[in-house]
């Protein structure tokens, strides 16, 4: 998503962050960060992985997550783990630092983490 702004607002309901990318003066859906440990760095460019796989593969949640999943082993070595959805409960055990939970577009979770 390069060339736009990024904007960090706190969520109405105090349980995360809402980001909202303007491209070319075109809003682009927010992303609701639910929980997240990871560092900035990583943290933003794993958003910005799940957004572009979100868009690109809008009617196909499972090449979306292949698309992250491949992304990030490649990025920051194996083994990550992605469950894309609407209405999913999970209980899932992380590394440290390794942990993203957002919703895109509204109600599509994306959830990242990595698990050796």
């Amino acid at each position: 998503m390069g060339g736009g702004s990024r904007v960090l607002l706190p969520a109405a309901n105090g349980a995360g962050n809402v980001v909202c990318y303007h491209v070319a003066d075109v809003a682009v859906p927010c992303v609701f960060f639910q929980h997240t440990d990871m560092p900035e760095e990583m943290r933003v460019e794993a958003m910005e992985l799940c957004v572009t796989a979100c868009e690109k593969y809008a009617t196909n949640n499972e090449s979306a997550a292949k698309m992250i999943k491949e992304t990030m082993d490649k990025k920051f070595g194996s083994s990550w783990h992605v469950v894309i959805g609407e209405g999913f409960g999970f209980e899932i055990t992380h590394e440290v630092k390794n942990l993203l939970y957002m919703f895109f577009g509204g109600s599509l979770a994306v959830c990242v983490w990595k698990c050796s």
